[in-house]
């Protein structure tokens, strides 16, 4: 009787990673993904998955490194107090900073506005065998540049190129650019952490109400709060537009921090499994030489000659 064959660990973290994953096929409403959904699962269950991924992406990315083939561009887009800093702060954990790095696009610089709006983050991605954070990314030239119009008469742009289809030439330039990425050994996730209007309120209150927390709180995040219901519209025809097979988007429930640190990790290892990872092989003739090597450096702990002889090449 013939064994069933084990189940991946991308099968088994399914449940947490594809209910909440639009790779751009079908319609897309934003409304129809729950700000607080828990996957069925409380925060004790939650925490058990949250550190398993821990030690499984931290044995990825040491493949990762090693193998120097892939790269992993991971992209955190949300309203302020969604979590990102600590949702990335806590998937993290424990991972070895050496292959990772985070990047955070904020005001662009002068020099940065003498450029297109994607260089900036072109010069900032992960080399292969590296894992790169946006906290923040380019999507933000087609939300808070779409929200705040005035944003756009600062770009530089020559003033018959801004039209009214500036926004879908940008979901279509950014999506080329992403299946480009794609194409040359980048794997690329987004996540959008979906808070509730109320969520943030609650947040923003612990931020002021909290001494620890009150450098957190900016008098700009009030004003962009008033404009809460157009970032939603702008985030709802974003994730539409530049949702693809070649980079999803996530939209994660992030009113309960816990749960949208299970998705995001599951999301990552099942990812990084699907890769096959694995350290490189050694051949025949460096293995015969690490053989002589050892021998030498046992010989010279016992007061043995310390010089191994190099094996000869064919």
């Amino acid at each position: 009787m013939s064994k069933k064959p084990s189940a991946s660990l991308a099968d088994e973290l399914k449940p947490y990673v594809a209910p909440f994953r639009f790779d751009g096929a079908g319609q897309f409403h934003l409304k129809s993904y729950p700000t607080a959904d828990r996957g069925g699962i409380d925060k004790d269950a939650g925490g058990k998955i949250i550190e398993a991924n821990r030690k499984r992406l931290s044995d990825f990315q040491e493949k990762l490194y090693a193998q120097d083939r892939w790269s992993l561009l991971l992209i955190f887009q949300g309203m302020d107090a969604a979590g990102k800093d600590s949702a990335i702060k806590s998937v993290f954990e424990g991972v070895n900073p050496q292959g990772c790095e985070v990047s955070s696009f904020k005001q662009p610089s002068t020099k940065e506005l003498d450029h297109d709006f994607m260089w900036r983050a072109m010069v900032a991605l992960p080399e292969r065998g590296r894992i790169g954070i946006f906290n923040r990314s380019y999507y933000e030239e087609c939300l808070v540049v779409r929200v705040h119009p005035e944003v756009l008469g600062k770009q530089k742009i020559p003033k018959r190129l801004v039209t009214k289809r500036i926004w879908r030439e940008r979901f279509e330039d950014i999506s080329a650019i992403e299946r480009y990425l794609s194409r040359n050994g980048t794997v690329i996730l987004k996540f959008f952490l979906n808070v509730s209007r109320e969520e943030q309120r609650q947040r923003f209150l612990a931020r002021l109400e909290e001494p620890a927390k009150n450098w957190k709180f900016s008098m700009a995040d009030v004003s962009q709060r008033a404009l809460w219901a157009r970032y939603q519209a702008a985030y709802q025809d974003m994730i539409h537009h530049t949702a693809s097979k070649d980079a999803p988007w996530h939209i994660v429930p992030a009113d309960h921090k816990w749960f949208a640190r299970v998705v995001i990790g599951s999301t990552i290892v099942a990812a990084l499994d699907r890769l096959d990872l694995k350290f490189p092989e050694v051949d025949k003739a460096d293995l015969s030489e690490f053989r002589r090597i050892r021998d030498a450096l046992e010989a010279e702990g016992k007061g043995g000659p310390a010089k191994a002889k190099p094996v000869a090449k064919k």
